[in-house]
């Protein structure tokens, strides 16, 4: 029997190494990659991010494999957050009191009456976006996308015009938003914080006599059966992104990465056209139902404004601040400088 020398077996082993590396079957083990998503999967955002998960798959030719958890059957944002950190889920989808705990700064962007419009709002995400990413990466994360998920508009029994008259009502939100309700608190409003389910529950027992939220939810939820008028001023963008943790991010081969982050601009951009087309329709759903808007005139406006100015302090200051002190100068730094140049 002949013996193979020791040159022609070193020659076979790098061969086979070879084959190994280069042949797809051996040369790819599958990532497989949960993203939790408290949107239904019949929305926007799940539509949205079931795209963006085939768009992974097809690009790295199978390699990562995205399984979405829509409708909060992976927990609340407090409860994903920390299976994303503990890596037994690797992304998710979060809004602003969810990304509070990573990046906190970025609750500055939601300070009551601050922003005003949408073209505002660009103007601060283009300034601070970098700067709010980079942050988020020191502390573990990265962030995939942003996506902004219309206004914060005030529904109420009665037509309101000025804080005062707000000042008077019971204003209901959700329990889980606790930095908001902070700061709603120090601007002297009689907060009822409820679980978002029972929100309708406390305007139809009288526990609450308005409500603070998107136009979306309302119109979903039915609250507007009862808080029947929509102030038509702005409280706050409502903002969203997708976190993954930097463990997952790092194991992601590096060519991958440029058409992957576009697939997720790509979702970021589908989204933000959808929310305002839907935010839209929910509004113009409910005027048709019986929601009555209340147009405030420019001087009203600056009424609200020049209000949640005199607690600026408040807001600001201390030793545990609502916002942060130095994100919201920044943010309101931008603005005066757009505001003059308009």
């Amino acid at each position: 029997m002949k013996i193979f020398s020791r040159q022609k077996l070193q020659f076979i082993f790098i061969l086979l190494l070879l084959f190994l590396v280069l042949n797809p079957v051996f040369a790819q083990r599958t990532m497989n990659i949960k993203l939790a998503s408290l949107a239904p999967e019949n929305t926007a955002w799940g539509q949205a991010i079931n795209r963006m998960a085939a768009d992974w798959a097809r690009i790295t030719n199978g390699l990562l494999n995205v399984t979405v958890f829509h409708g909060g059957t992976a927990g609340d944002e407090s409860q994903v957050m920390a299976l994303v950190r503990s890596n037994q889920i690797q992304a998710g989808v979060f809004t602003s009191m969810g990304l509070n705990s990573v990046v906190p700064e970025l609750m500055a962007v939601s300070f009551p009456f601050l922003i005003r419009n949408d073209d505002e709002l660009d103007e601060v995400l283009g300034k601070v976006k970098s700067d709010l990413n980079e942050r988020i990466q020191r502390n573990g994360f990265v962030n995939l996308a942003w996506a902004r998920a219309g206004w914060i508009k005030i529904f109420t029994r009665s037509p309101i015009v000025t804080p005062d008259d707000l000042r008077r009502l019971r204003l209901a939100t959700g329990s889980d938003d606790q930095q908001m309700i902070q700061a709603f608190r120090l601007l002297s409003y009689q907060i009822v914080p409820a679980n978002v389910n029972e929100l309708l529950f406390s305007l139809q027992s009288g526990r609450a006599d308005a409500v603070y939220s998107s136009p979306i939810f309302v119109a979903a939820n039915q609250l507007f059966g009862i808080a029947s008028n929509m102030s038509s001023i702005n409280v706050a963008p409502f903002m969203g992104g997708i976190l993954m943790n930097e463990v997952t991010w790092r194991r992601i081969p590096d060519r991958f990465k440029p058409e992957l982050l576009e697939a997720t601009k790509r979702m970021e951009r589908d989204i933000e056209a959808s929310i305002a087309g839907l935010e839209t329709e929910a509004i113009s759903t409910m005027v048709r139902h019986g929601l009555k808007i209340n147009t405030l005139t420019p001087a009203q406006q600056q009424v609200w404004f020049d209000d949640t100015n005199s607690y600026e302090n408040r807001l600001i200051g201390g030793a545990n601040p609502t916002f942060n002190r130095e994100y919201y100068l920044k943010v309101k730094d931008i603005l005066t400088e757009y505001r003059r140049g308009r």
